[in-house]
């Protein structure tokens, strides 16, 4: 009883901070998806590269999914090459945002508020994935397990993603380990919003990769990122 007690406590605990999370971002939505124009250019290098294998891997409409979506930049980049694109993100001032381009730019994504470490999407049914900028803001070692081993669950046999967070390679740190820690966002105004972070070492990144559901195949720093692309454990590689 005692130890169902503490997973109870645990879990609320969690889910509170999750919330806090959602909130901070839904508070600065507009703002910080104005700062968000142009797709980071590991991004575009990966969508591209997948871009021959998604047009010859048989399927009629390869689905893809941008994980911790926002204003759907990276939503932009997969919606030229597959027949179904998701949008996911836990805030839905981000995912207004994301709407907001859409119907700007004319493409078209499918929207969907949810939890990276609960995946509203069933296994195997995403051909090509991009998880860049999110892995980091989820407050907990147990929530960013989930969201890997999710990832894992839901690419298709021979799918694969990008997933990216920030390092301490990154030049504002100074540090060995990775650490918890909060960054400030200011608003028009000069309020300033706390915005959680887990900065990963490269070791530690690789190593959660590796201890996740995931098979890393190819990683690398970039602009004080560590950047992976995956697939499923025992998926065959396209």
């Amino acid at each position: 009883m005692a130890e169902e007690q503490e997973s109870d406590l645990e879990d609320d605990a969690d889910a509170q901070r999750r919330a806090a999370v959602r909130d901070t971002y839904d508070r600065i939505a507009d703002h910080f998806a104005s700062t968000r124009e142009y797709a980071w250019p590991e991004v575009e290098a990966f969508v591209g590269a997948m871009a021959g294998d998604l047009e010859t891997d048989g399927s009629d409409s390869p689905v893809g999914l941008d994980l911790g979506c926002g204003n759907c930049r990276h939503a932009e980049l997969l919606a030229a090459h597959c027949g179904t694109v998701v949008g996911l993100d836990a805030s839905r001032g981000l995912l207004e945002t994301g709407r907001e381009r859409a119907l700007e730019r004319g493409f078209e994504v499918a929207l969907c508020q949810g939890d990276a470490g609960r995946l509203p999407l069933a296994g195997d049914s995403i051909d090509v994935a991009v998880y860049v900028a999110t892995l980091h803001h989820l407050p907990t070692r147990r929530a960013r397990r989930d969201s890997l081993d999710e990832l894992a669950r839901v690419l298709a046999p021979g799918g694969r993603a990008l997933v990216s967070a920030w390092s301490t390679a990154h030049d504002r740190f100074d540090a060995d380990e990775g650490f918890d820690t909060t960054v400030e966002w200011t608003l028009p105004g000069g309020e300033t919003v706390d915005r959680f972070y887990h900065i990963y070492a490269p070791d530690e990144f690789e190593a959660a990769l590796e201890a996740s559901a995931l098979e890393v195949v190819e990683w690398e720093l970039s602009s004080g990122n560590c950047y992976a692309t995956v697939t499923a454990a025992g998926s065959d590689p396209r």
